[in-house]
């Protein structure tokens, strides 16, 4: 590990309320869970802080249930678990392929559906499935509860509304109606980081979200409009190429990430008609 340990310190919390008492009371504490962006961070020399909360004791926050209507899945849930939910399974199944493709094995243990959502990556693989689910982050601090519409959660590359005080607690997805696809294109199928995500839902409304061709992971409104109100998948394409701006970089180029995008689009059109 490339980034020195000694400086840094370490807390558990036992109970909720106690891990959102030592966030309000000690400002710049990082929370951890499955540590799997953390510890990458550090190996290649960065400090996302000195100051840690470890909240893998905290059980509530793992469970995957339902309440109403609502899939609602804890901010602990990892990978693994996700794929082993019936309830997951059953209504969300491009979730389940998504966490799939998350890193290997040794990930997908480790990592969790809270820890994706708190680093914010533009290519988060969970990212476009929460996107087109309309789901809820579910944000808790001192002073209660708040749910957060997922589409209006980031404010910007890995930046979000959630307060330094506040924890994701869950993520809450309603019913979604229609055919679910998921594709992630990258180096291999797993362990690489995306070079472009995209999720979509084809039902009475159509949804789609891509993530790696913007700074956060982005809705596509006009190319929905176009083929919710029976336009081709041409003309869909063409407002498409307005609604995303990727760049140039390690992983890819922004040309080559257009044409993805483009391609991902027409597939999903083709297979889900």
């Amino acid at each position: 590990m490339r980034t020195a340990t000694a400086p840094f310190t370490l807390r558990r919390a036992r109970t909720l309320d106690a891990a959102l008492k030592i966030l309000r009371e000690e400002p710049g504490t990082v929370p951890i869970a499955g540590c799997t962006d953390v510890y990458v961070a550090l190996e290649f020399g960065g400090t996302p802080g000195t100051r840690y909360l470890d909240l893998t004791r905290l059980s509530a926050l793992k469970r995957i249930t339902t309440s109403g209507e609502k899939l609602v899945i804890g901010a602990l849930a990892t990978y693994t678990e996700l794929q082993k939910s019936r309830f997951v399974r059953a209504r969300l199944p491009m979730l389940v392929e998504a966490a799939r493709l998350v890193g290997g094995v040794q990930i997908q243990n480790m990592g969790t559906v809270g820890g994706n959502l708190a680093n914010g990556s533009p290519a988060g693989d969970t990212l476009p499935v929460f996107a087109v689910a309309d789901a809820q982050v579910v944000l808790a601090g001192l002073d209660g509860e708040r749910r957060v519409p997922f589409n209006a959660f980031y404010t910007g590359y890995r930046a979000s509304v959630r307060r330094p005080d506040e924890l994701i607690v869950a993520v809450e997805v309603p019913p979604l109606i229609g055919k679910q696809w998921f594709r992630k294109v990258g180096t291999r199928a797993a362990q690489a980081i995306s070079k472009v995500v995209f999720a979509g839902v084809r039902g009475l409304e159509t949804r789609l979200a891509l993530g790696s061709v913007a700074p956060t992971v982005v809705r596509l409104p006009a190319t929905e409009k176009v083929l919710n109100g029976g336009g081709g998948i041409e003309d869909a394409l063409s407002a498409l190429a307005g609604e995303i701006t990727p760049i140039d970089d390690l992983r890819s180029t922004a040309e080559y990430r257009r044409t993805v995008a483009a391609s991902l689009v027409r597939q999903f059109w083709s297979e889900t008609a």
